[in-house]
């Protein structure tokens, strides 16, 4: 909980010192603020906004459209329409296009097609979860903090017909992307996606964050066995509830430091790849912090997800 009241306190400062605001400014638009509760496996409630106030807050925006109950002099959300957490373990947080806040939601600014996203889950397995694969084609298509950011699509040798299918599905949202060999890196300020068997990523950093649990990571999966050739899925609390064998995929998303988030499509073998490889999609990974397939089976991540 330390880091979460640190980011709170830090709120609660920004809120009082900045009184009224952050100022008139352009305004802007498009906005859509999302509702979940369990890892996105409730929807509570969504609002969409075509044109707001400028400099609006997430904060503000939340308080538009919902009673909001706030603890910490106002910079930490406790309650969103009456519905809070029922235990110690329970908390509110949030994502803009997919990536977990840094800070406050007071001094977040919200800027032009931004998907904001708060869920109400369980923290005792990973007090971070980084990054969340449900918002998209976000972060792609509208990136972090107003700034549209470049991705990069790094695919291992034997994965070019799943790779292909990631460059399209991007492509086809407006996305255009740049190929390079897998390894090679994509760097602190652009995204990255990976597309392989497990065996082709577990080397890279995104793979080594996953490979050392979901208190690192944030990715309630892991691989085990020889190769990779199981993919064990979790539940809230860090506990194997099923594992996947042969043909099991995984679309998940992770980042260390200041680093921007690298996407993994990825699976046991390489009819697991191609099936991660045709769920990135906006309707199958809606609402899902992460996602594991297997024939025509979609499996969001955490199972059994519920606050």
């Amino acid at each position: 909980m330390g880091r979460r009241i640190r980011i709170a306190l830090a709120a609660t400062a920004t809120v009082a010192a900045g009184g009224c605001g952050l100022g008139p400014g352009r305004g802007t638009s498009d906005v859509t603020v999302t509702v979940t509760r369990g890892f996105g496996t409730t929807q509570v409630a969504q609002v969409s906004k075509r044109q707001l106030p400028g400099s609006e807050t997430v904060m503000r925006m939340l308080q538009r459209s919902f009673q909001v109950g706030t603890r910490y002099g106002g910079g930490f959300v406790e309650s969103i329409d009456g519905l809070s957490g029922s235990s110690s373990r329970l908390d509110w947080f949030y994502y803009v296009n997919g990536v977990q806040a840094s800070k406050g939601a007071a001094s977040t600014v919200v800027h032009r097609g931004d998907h904001i996203w708060w869920d109400l889950h369980d923290w005792s397995s990973a007090e971070s979860i980084p990054a969340v694969v449900g918002s998209f084609p976000e972060p792609f298509v509208h990136g972090a903090g107003g700034k549209r950011l470049p991705t990069t699509l790094e695919c291992a040798p034997d994965a070019k017909a799943a790779c292909a299918r990631v460059s399209f599905d991007l492509s086809a949202v407006g996305v255009p992307v740049s190929s390079q060999l897998l390894g090679t890196g994509s760097g602190t300020d652009s995204l990255g996606v990976l597309v392989g068997t497990w065996r082709d990523l577990r080397p890279t950093i995104a793979g080594r964050l996953i490979d050392h649990g979901v208190s690192t990571s944030g990715v309630y999966a892991r691989f085990a066995g020889p190769g990779g050739r199981s993919l064990e899925l979790l539940d809230p609390r860090g506990r194997i509830e099923r594992t996947l064998g042969a043909g099991g995929g995984l679309i998940a998303a992770t980042t260390q430091s200041s680093s921007e988030p690298t996407w993994l499509v990825t699976g046991t073998d390489a009819a697991g790849v191609s099936a991660a490889a045709a769920a990135l999609t906006s309707t199958r990974l809606r609402n899902h912090f992460a996602l594991a397939v297997q024939g025509g089976s979609d499996l969001p991540l955490p199972l059994r997800g519920t606050a």
